[in-house]
């Protein structure tokens, strides 16, 4: 590495992508990682940072550009941290996802087996049916930096629905208005922290303002601000978070103003979301994930179906039109009320549903001999613990269907499942996240 210098410009052509989304680029044997630039092209690059085993550059200028670069949409790509993808097509941006999953079956999995399919987004833009805004100690309001605390004003984003543009405007208005505080994370003092929005398929949204304090000044000139800038929102709610961090929601809420929770329909059944409810945050696409997920589970109608990390209960229950028993878990209570509720809503009585750790709830489903035919697991980022991996194991399921939502923890764990005598027979990839880096993938795991 002492041949690459700081400073330096230097020539080369961008071989893939990396899973952050960033360019690789080669130069005598070192790998430079390069943001905004498409595989083929050749750049001149300027290395910003040299580290033990890899570098990291910025273009200085394209000496060849690739044919599937386009000029970005969006007025604050490159200094909000949200998009990756917004300089290159959306055909490249599918291309690169779909890689990023086949590399980490491969290079992390050790796996030859092959990504199928990527099934893109009909509609790639104002999908988020979820928006978290961050507020600057200045009351700022919009994005952060990439890879800072530093927050970008953003009016209009191209991945929010406009709803929620709105009402994180409304909220900014009524800040300014007011004289409200916005929290300042050096010093733990201020008021508001997060503008938090949910948006249903008929257009109706829940609005959140997270605080550090279990009172706002000037609560119901909030909501008619809300309200003036989102007519079709059903309710305000204050959430309290007076703790240092960046962990987003507290633990107590309080309405104030309407309801503290959306409805909406996926795959033909009715949800009753509340704030802290886990739903994947591109309705339409959650449609194509679950229905890719339900293909690789085989069910048909005489197996019992164990859904770990289930969330309000959307695959649970999607699982349950089609198995004679589904038995969802989750850690979150409020999400696992709404799952019961769900169940009872849509009608569905073969579907039960337990609170506590995945590793908990699985070890005692096992300690009480629960042999599921199909387990489905969609953890968070992090994957699967090796305790949660080891009691799925000693379930003995015909089948295990892995919905991840990280391509690099996901074949970790799946070369911990062959481990386990459990091979790893089909796979695709779901953009649900268009845009940005992230990609879901579904995996199908049968005993050998």
């Amino acid at each position: 590495m002492e041949k690459l210098r700081e400073g330096k410009i230097y020539t080369g052509t961008v071989e893939g992508y990396s899973s952050e989304g960033l360019g690789i680029v080669r130069l005598d044997g070192a790998v430079v990682f390069v943001p905004q630039c498409i595989r083929g092209e050749e750049i001149d690059l300027r290395i910003t940072k040299v580290m033990k085993t890899a570098a990291a550059g910025e273009v200085v200028k394209i000496r060849k550009a690739s044919p599937e670069r386009v000029k970005p949409e969006c007025p604050y790509f490159g200094k909000c941290g949200g998009c990756d993808f917004q300089h290159m097509s959306y055909t490249e941006e599918l291309w690169a996802k779909r890689q990023r999953v086949q590399d980490a079956l491969a290079r992390l999995g050790g796996t030859d087996l092959q990504v199928e399919e990527i099934l893109g987004a009909k509609a790639p833009l104002y999908y988020r049916n979820k928006s978290q805004y961050p507020v600057g100690a200045d009351g700022t309001i919009g994005f952060f930096q990439a890879r800072t605390h530093k927050v970008v004003s953003i009016d209009r984003c191209l991945i929010q629905s406009e709803i929620s543009d709105k009402t994180a405007q409304a909220v900014r208005a009524w800040m300014k208005k007011y004289k409200i505080s916005a929290y300042d994370e050096t010093t733990g003092k201020g008021l508001v922290r997060h503008v938090y929005v949910r948006v249903n398929k008929k257009g109706e949204s829940l609005c959140c303002v997270v605080a550090n304090g279990r009172q706002l000044p000037r609560e119901p000139e909030l909501a008619a601000y809300v309200h003036a800038a989102a007519p079709k929102t059903v309710g305000v709610v204050l959430n309290t978070n007076t703790r240092k961090g960046n962990v987003i929601l507290g633990d107590q809420y309080r309405t104030i103003w309407g309801d503290d929770f959306l409805m909406d329909t996926l795959c033909g059944l009715t949800f009753k979301l509340s704030v802290p409810s886990f739903y994947q945050v591109n309705r339409d696409q959650a449609e194509v994930l679950y229905g890719k997920a339900l293909e690789f589970a085989g069910l048909t109608g005489e197996e019992t179906v164990l859904d770990l990390y289930c969330g309000t209960g959307t695959i649970t229950l999607c699982l349950a039109k089609q198995a004679k028993q589904a038995i969802g878990a989750e850690i979150v209570p409020p999400a696992i009320a709404d799952a019961k509720e769900n169940a009872k809503r849509n009608g569905i009585a073969n579907a039960e549903f337990f609170c506590g750790d995945a590793a908990d709830i699985a070890a005692k489903l096992e300690a009480e001999g629960l042999k599921p035919d199909v387990i489905t697991v969609d953890p968070p980022r992090k994957g699967l613990a090796p305790e949660v991996i080891a009691s799925v194991v000693g379930m003995a399921p015909k089948r295990v269907v892995y919905v991840s939502c990280d391509a690099a923890t996901l074949g970790r764990d799946i070369k911990i499942f062959a481990g386990f005598g459990y091979k790893a027979v089909r796979a695709c990839a779901v953009d649900m996240f268009p845009g940005t880096r992230h990609v879901e993938s579904v995996v199908l795991l049968t005993c050998e």
